[in-house]
């Protein structure tokens, strides 16, 4: 909505208040009362006259001039003049980025999926006498060429593009948009998809199949983890097959790591522990040493007796 400007206002109030005070001189003077009333009358007419004449327009504005009918010339910004009942300013054109939503419900995409699709446009009047003269209404002509090419892209998209292929869709949206409003001397400078909205059933549907398809990621990779710990394992064994000492070293290590962590009784085959010298008065006092090191306590609890 265009603010009209007060400065044509306020030079009808100084030219009247001049048309008073030259009305005045007359009766001062001779005393008389038409003479008075002639000047004063002419003053209203000159400030009628001198206030529909002169016009402001703003920084983003365009007034479109016709004379007798015919376009004549585009004005502003600023103070300019027209020649009044002859010249008329039918529309003032906004050349600022303007933005329009618009929005496509219940449309059908291409795999015949009902969305709801949400989008801004953004634009500019580059050419101010072809919005005046070519279009009725600008404004409401972008606001439905928007909706219709919404509409025509919708139906050529599968629904898995439309959700992930928003900056595409965006820049077609545009290229299309542009194409129609040209002629109109409008200026597409961008368009943003905002949200697209599916049925909640097929959402809900959509959801179970990406936590299916997690669970499915989820079981192969712990299924090829437990292949390469499986031939870890064989290569482990076939190491501890050639060298008992490094057995024998890995069990003791076992050993200590079960008692050092749980402090509970452990239940070893007899024939380990004489296989690891762990029978021995020795073996256990060394086991017990390592122990209280590794706790930092003097007098910890006895060492878990092995039954032999």
């Amino acid at each position: 909505m265009r603010k009209a400007s007060s400065f044509p206002a306020l030079l009808f109030v100084v030219i009247v208040a001049a048309g008073l005070a030259l009305a005045y001189a007359p009766y001062a003077l001779y005393g008389s009362v038409i003479g008075g009333l002639v000047v004063l009358g002419a003053a209203f007419v000159v400030a009628a006259i001198v206030s529909s004449a002169i016009k402001v327009a703003a920084p983003w504005d365009r007034a479109v001039v016709l004379r007798l009918g015919r376009f004549r010339v585009l004005r502003g910004p600023g103070v300019f003049g027209i020649i009044p009942i002859v010249d008329t300013i039918p529309y003032w054109i906004d050349t600022r980025v303007i933005t329009t939503s618009f929005k496509a419900e219940k449309t059908l995409t291409r795999d015949t999926v009902p969305v709801d699709v949400d989008a801004v446009l953004f634009w500019k009047v580059i050419d101010a006498e072809k919005a005046a003269i070519a279009v009725a209404d600008y404004v409401s002509a972008i606001s439905w060429a928007s909706q219709t090419a919404l509409r025509d892209i919708i139906g050529k998209t599968q629904l898995a593009d439309m959700l992930e292929g928003r900056d595409k869709i965006s820049t077609e949206l545009q290229r299309i948009i542009d194409q129609r409003t040209e002629p109109w001397g409008v200026k597409v400078v961008s368009v943003e998809v905002r949200d697209v909205l599916i049925p909640p059933g097929l959402e809900n549907a959509m959801s179970m199949q990406a936590q299916a398809e997690r669970e499915r990621q989820a079981r192969v990779i712990l299924g090829d983890s437990e292949r390469q710990v499986a031939e870890k394992f064989g290569e482990a064994a076939k190491t501890y097959e050639h060298d008992p000492i490094a057995l024998h070293l890995r069990a003791m290590n076992m050993l200590y790591e079960g008692l050092k962590q749980n402090a509970t009784i452990v239940l070893v085959p007899s024939s380990a522990l004489e296989t690891m010298q762990l029978g021995g008065l020795a073996g256990v006092t060394a086991i017990t040493a390592a122990l209280k090191a590794s706790t930092g306590k003097e007098d910890g609890a006895a060492l878990p007796g092995a039954t032999h």
